[in-house]
């Protein structure tokens, strides 16, 4: 929802936006997570692997076409197959079928660990995904759903550099109400 939030913000603002990868499984594989947790990590991996080798073989441009292709079929799309997803997602960005290999590949796992590593050092370790950075100063969050539009969007992307201008602002959070909603 945050990388749909950003592409809407960018429409109307001029902002220099960079996309990096953010693994939950890295950022959970030493601690004590659910059964049915552990047992998504090998899946997730798999799709971090492919934008990895994605970003490495053909330029950042790819990684969030290929980040949004997995995550449609993944989210809004309910697919939990792999062997459905990667596909229909090389296709969509205009890689070949043999790409897929990435997907299962550890040839990439350095680039994409040093990827996920930098968001974290420069956030902290009690978070998660997604960060931002914003001139700078980088957030865990904002988590938000649904991905705001037109004014809503700009005027949540002004507090959150306002946020940033202030060299001690930590945290805002509140519990979840709702799971994603996507349109």
């Amino acid at each position: 929802m945050t990388s749909r939030w950003v592409d809407e913000v960018a429409k109307h603002r001029d902002l220099d936006v960079h996309w990096h990868i953010m693994s939950l499984a890295v950022l959970n594989e030493d601690k004590d997570v659910p059964e049915a947790y552990r047992d998504f990590m090998p899946r997730a991996l798999k799709y971090t692997r492919l934008v990895a080798a994605a970003g490495e073989l053909h330029g950042e441009a790819f990684v969030k076409p290929l980040y949004d292709a997995l995550g449609t079929r993944i989210h809004p799309g309910g697919s939990t197959d792999p062997n459905e997803v990667i596909p229909a997602a090389l296709a969509e960005v205009g890689l070949p079928p043999e790409f897929a290999a990435y997907a299962e590949s550890t040839e990439y796992d350095p680039q994409m660990r040093a990827s996920h590593f930098d968001g974290i050092e420069r956030v902290g370790q009690d978070v998660g995904t997604p960060v931002i950075a914003v001139n700078g100063v980088a957030f865990f969050g904002p988590v938000i759903t649904p991905a705001p539009k037109g004014e809503q969007a700009l005027t949540l992307w002004d507090g959150v550099v306002a946020a940033a201008s202030y060299d001690g602002f930590f945290e805002i959070k509140r519990t979840r109400t709702s799971g994603p909603i996507f349109d």
